[in-house]
């Protein structure tokens, strides 16, 4: 069975006069921060973590309940899409909330890729930090990612094979992308 996660995108969500909303930075994509996104990392084994539950704190690495390997693309289940839609203020001034122990936790997996439900790994004001410590070491964030908690509910904690296919974009922070889960 395959979900696709990306996000729907109308032509007016492409026509913005927003300045934060940089070429690639729409809908699903993929933050790369000026590297370049490895082919390889096109088909890899899906984990996703459920962390819907976590809104007063942030994310430890004690909530991670599954088994994280090498070149994993692990998503992280917040529900905040789904709560507060694309468009909606809420949305773009928060985020998840994943610990800098967590992000450490990952790098060190040597995870591929990092996916979200939600704007970004963590609040507004580290965002590019994050993205920018991720992207030095050939970990990738895909963010805005949807029907997440549709495939939580198909593969639970089980593994399953997720399809990344961002543009060929050159000089570019982000990567509009299509991602794909299989199961």
């Amino acid at each position: 069975m395959l979900i696709d996660l990306t996000l729907k995108m109308s032509k007016s969500d492409f026509i913005t006069d927003d300045p934060s909303r940089k070429l690639g930075h729409f809908g699903t994509h993929c933050d790369v921060m000026n590297k370049e996104f490895l082919l390889e990392n096109i088909k890899r084994v899906g984990k996703i973590i459920d962390i819907s539950n976590i809104k007063d704190r942030e994310v430890n690495i004690t909530d991670i309940n599954i088994e994280i390997e090498k070149n994993d693309f692990v998503i992280f289940k917040t529900d905040h899409l789904k709560i507060n839609g694309y468009g909606a203020k809420e949305y773009q001034i928060k985020s998840a909330e994943l610990s800098d122990s967590v992000i450490d936790f990952l790098i060190e997996k040597k995870v591929s890729l990092i996916g979200v439900d939600a704007p970004g790994l963590q609040k507004a004001s580290k965002h590019g930090e994050v993205d920018q410590h991720c992207a030095d070491h050939n970990i990738f964030v895909i963010e805005n990612l949807c029907n997440i908690d549709t495939l939580y509910e198909k593969v639970k904690n089980n593994s399953f094979t997720v399809y990344c296919f961002p543009l060929n974009l050159l000089d570019s922070t982000g990567l509009s992308c299509r991602v794909i889960a299989e199961f």
